[in-house]
């Protein structure tokens, strides 16, 4: 089993910033990919970024250049930095882990953008 806990989420003004934490404990080797999800009222969860146990990384379209996701695997810590949002950012955002042949999802942060 892998545990998640997610923080940071706030509300922000538009065009301000947030860290997102993804602290992950439990089961934790051998986890190949970690992600950043969000949901938005009525809309699916879709993927926001990725990052794999090699480094490598993806971003959704709708976030490049503004969204920034790194790890620090000293502290077991997944990291979603978040500039420039925009009020389409509000959503709650779930980390997630892919640890074959399974997933496991944290309990989500809400990050509300105004306009």
């Amino acid at each position: 089993q892998v545990q998640l806990v997610e923080s940071g989420g706030d509300l922000v003004p538009a065009g301000g910033s947030l860290r997102l934490s993804c602290a992950a404990s439990g089961s934790i080797s051998s986890i190949n990919t970690m992600g950043w999800y969000r949901q938005a009222p009525g809309k699916q969860r879709e993927l926001v970024a990725s990052i794999t146990s090699g480094g490598s990384t993806y971003y959704a379209d709708s976030v490049k250049s503004r969204f920034t996701i790194s790890s620090d695997n000293a502290k077991n810590t997944v990291y979603l930095q978040m500039n420039s949002l925009k009020p389409e950012d509000t959503a709650v955002y779930y980390c997630h882990a892919w640890r074959f042949p399974d997933g496991y999802w944290g309990q989500g942060t809400q990050v509300t953008v105004s306009s």
